[in-house]
């Protein structure tokens, strides 16, 4: 009871109350009642029509190119073994925890004018967008098909190669990946139609999604009613999205549960054009953007110079800022690890009871419900949580516009899904028979805790910390509406510098992405060496 009791009454609090208050808000007339004649307009506009078909292709065509320059580095990083391999995994999973507005950022430095591909005249275009979400998804189908792919059991495929079949790749592994490819393609869907800061950055007022469409009508317009109907939209769509990878997911466990562990093999001839690919891929998406940003933040005019590195200790240099960017790098860090803790206490006990075994379909059903619950900030706009806390909690007994603690709050609602999916595959993999042995054997509940469930807890825990941390770091939606004066993070500041036609403010924006681009490759070189076991291997 108290396992499910405190999430649900944070989930409740935190997400459920402002998110349904903003929504409500659109359908309530002004003189109070039900009234869903917004819903009608704004649904018979020919521009809602557009920011949702815009939406739908864009994410499904980052999502189709994240899986074909995937595939094969997940082969690359999980199935073969060779020197440096565990580097190119932190190395990839960089941009995954980079925050949308850096990754903006870094593309609209390299695609500019004046950037390395500005001949290619992409800046401003979907093709920039779309490049970007690949850039930010393409660790997140590596990783999620590689490790699934390293557990599948070989000798299949041997058979096969020894009966003849040429084609072995399409008739035996392919169909073995799917589950792990539709899970996969679901999240890369929900993140991609949700970058909300690559698409404000790169695609500005004339390219808007469904999510700067809700963030301009709410900021901008206060049209709370047309910014009600998208939030519904929205949350239908990543809904569905949820649905996909949570049925993939559980069916790719059940698979895997059936096949041995395997270790990764030596490089084989055969293997050498997926060694090469998955290295240019890296190279093209990933280095290029990252060096190129880093390029722009030594360069002003054409000349080389240190002065915007200078300048993150200064907050005097524009009337943008009240305070340096520095100064808004330790606020940022204050407020992770604030979210850190908040994300991981609630997330702890989440999964604890989500990963039990009840012996009844009841059981089961009720936990899967409780699960998917805590699932669905990932389909909600971070920029309608930000809203709703400014609307909900702005009067007694709940009076919190002025209190440190709603930034925290807010980035932990964030963080808090992906916590639950990072703690919860390691402990499912633990045999339920153990935990039953050492219940026969007199054992507590407490000591079964403690003694199987602790060890691989407290390792799983280390990763979640840390891309808890990461993504609080890099939230920017939600944070965007109550970070205020003093208070801001590294990531606002960013953008309002990144808005400013000035040359001195654009490259210390510059320097300020690559600062907290280094921070974030810390946090994942971090976790890569913390990494737990993966799904299927001995705990």
């Amino acid at each position: 009871a108290v396992g499910l009791g405190v999430p649900l009454a944070f989930l409740t609090l935190f997400f459920a109350w402002p998110a349904a208050t903003l929504i409500a808000k659109g359908f309530v007339a002004p003189g109070g009642g039900l009234d869903l004649s917004g819903l009608g307009e704004v649904l018979s506009t020919p521009r809602t029509w557009r920011v949702i078909a815009r939406t739908l292709w864009m994410a499904l065509l980052g999502t189709c190119v994240s899986l074909l320059v995937g595939l094969p580095g997940a082969y690359a990083l999980y199935c073969c073994r060779f020197p440096g391999q565990r580097a190119l995994r932190a190395l990839i999973s960089v941009p995954f925890v980079l925050p949308t507005v850096v990754v903006g950022v870094a593309f609209r430095s390299l695609l500019a004018p004046q950037g390395w591909l500005g001949f290619l005249n992409l800046d401003g275009t979907p093709t920039a967008v779309i490049a970007a979400m690949v850039f930010f998804n393409y660790s997140l189908v590596v990783r999620n098909v590689g490790s699934f792919w390293a557990q599948i059991d070989g000798r299949r495929a041997q058979v096969a190669a020894c009966l003849g079949a040429l084609r072995v790749f399409t008739t035996v592994t392919f169909p073995t990946l799917l589950p792990a490819i539709a899970s996969a393609a679901s999240l890369v869907f929900l993140y991609c139609a949700t970058s909300f800061g690559i698409v404000l950055i790169l695609g500005g007022s004339k390219l808007t999604t469904v999510e700067s469409e809700i963030y301009m009508l709410t900021t901008q317009y206060l049209d709370l009613r047309s910014a009600s109907v998208l939030s519904i939209v929205q949350l239908v769509v990543i809904a569905l999205s949820l649905i996909v990878a949570e049925a993939a997911r559980r069916r790719g466990t059940r698979a895997v549960a059936l096949r041995s562990s395997q270790a990764g093999h030596r490089v084989r001839r055969g293997d050498v054009w997926t060694l090469v690919v998955s290295a240019a891929v890296i190279l093209v998406l990933v280095v290029l953007p990252l060096a190129a940003l880093v390029w722009r933040s030594l360069h002003r005019r054409g000349r080389f110079t240190f002065e915007h590195y200078l300048k993150l200790a200064d907050s005097s240099f524009t009337p943008a800022l009240r305070v340096s960017p520095l100064q808004a790098l330790g606020h940022s860090l204050l407020v992770a690890l604030v979210a850190m803790v908040i994300a991981l206490s609630v997330g702890v006990c989440v999964v604890l009871l989500v990963t039990r075994h009840p012996r009844s379909q009841a059981g089961r059903v009720a936990l899967s419900l409780v699960e998917s619950a805590f699932m669905l900030p990932l389909g909600v706009s971070a920029v309608t949580v930000g809203f709703g806390f400014l609307i909900t909690m702005n009067r007694p007994p709940l009076d919190l516009r002025s209190s440190w603690i709603l930034v925290p709050c807010a980035q932990a609602v964030v963080a808090l899904p992906l916590v639950v999916r990072l703690i919860a595959p390691s402990l499912r993999a633990i045999n339920p028979r153990l935990r039953e042995a050492a219940a026969s054997l007199g054992a507590s509940d407490a000591r079964i805790m403690a003694t199987i469930d602790g060890p691989v807890l407290l390792r799983s825990v280390g990763i979640a910390a840390g891309f808890a941390a990461a993504t609080s770091l890099g939230e920017f939606g939600a944070t965007s509406f109550l970070a205020k004066g003093d208070s801001v993070t590294l990531p606002v500041v960013i953008y309002r510098l990144i808005s400013r036609p000035d040359a001195l403010d654009q490259g210390v924006a510059m320097a300020s992405c690559v600062l907290l681009a280094l921070v974030c490759a810390l946090l994942i070189t971090c976790m890569e060496w913390l990494r737990p076991a993966e799904i299927g291997e001995t705990v």
